[in-house]
């Protein structure tokens, strides 16, 4: 058995050829990068209640494979990694059924994420299948209208992931955080499709702090040219 067949017995092409045919164009305006521990839930949830907008959180408690991966990534992340792309994908697909009084959408993850951390957690013939797979997915999904980086250096990272208590996060390293962020600068750096701010976050609470909170909505209402466009808050 070959390693497509192991994945997907008997025809990859053909799943591949399914989601072709039947993939619809969406749409998801505001979408947000981060690392663990950043606030991307947090302020996406805090914005879509102010733009009565409709809200797309990642649905990590669904993924079998996480807590597995955390305590053996060698062994795991191929599936993790799959897991979270076609969860991701469905969510995304999803949205063509969006109520139309309610056409904002706010999500707290971009799709490209799939790629970056599998570049991060796979070998190299598992990131082959796996870039097979993720390039026809992308095809059918509509760049967002602009994408909010939040910035936070690893140990106010740390703090938080500590803060908020997951359990199957907590022995997460301090290199895995400072690899990701640095695969996320690298793409940044390159990305001309869009626009892109980037916020630091690292030295402020937009929580407790309603002044920096209204910086960000300030922010977002101003038009910019596809790039990244850094901040400080």
């Amino acid at each position: 058995m070959n390693f497509d067949d192991f994945i997907f017995p008997k025809s990859l092409s053909s799943k591949l050829q399914w989601w072709l045919n039947n993939s619809t164009t969406v749409v998801s305006p505001i979408c947000f990068y981060g690392l663990p521990g950043s606030g991307k839930t947090t302020l996406a949830s805090m914005l879509s209640m102010d733009y009565d907008a409709r809200l797309i959180l990642e649905e990590f408690s669904e993924n079998p494979f996480l807590p597995k991966f955390y305590q053996e990534p060698e062994k795991y992340a191929f599936p993790l990694e799959l897991f979270f792309m076609a969860e991701r994908y469905h969510q995304l697909k999803e949205l063509k059924s969006q109520d139309l009084f309610q056409p904002n959408i706010v999500s707290d993850y971009f799709f490209v994420k799939s790629k970056l951390f599998a570049q991060n957690n796979l070998k190299q013939d598992e990131l082959q299948l796996f870039n097979r797979l993720f390039d026809i997915m992308l095809s059918s999904l509509s760049k967002p209208d602009i994408l909010l980086y939040l910035y936070s250096d690893v140990d106010r990272l740390q703090k938080n992931i500590k803060k908020r208590g997951r359990e199957f996060e907590q022995n997460i390293s301090d290199e895995y955080l400072q690899n990701i962020q640095e695969k996320y600068l690298d793409f940044l750096k390159k990305q001309n499709d869009f626009p892109v701010l980037m916020l630091d976050v690292t030295d402020v609470d937009f929580v407790s702090d309603v002044s920096i909170y209204k910086k960000i909505n300030e922010l977002l209402k101003k038009k910019y040219e596809l790039g990244v466009h850094k901040f400080v808050l």
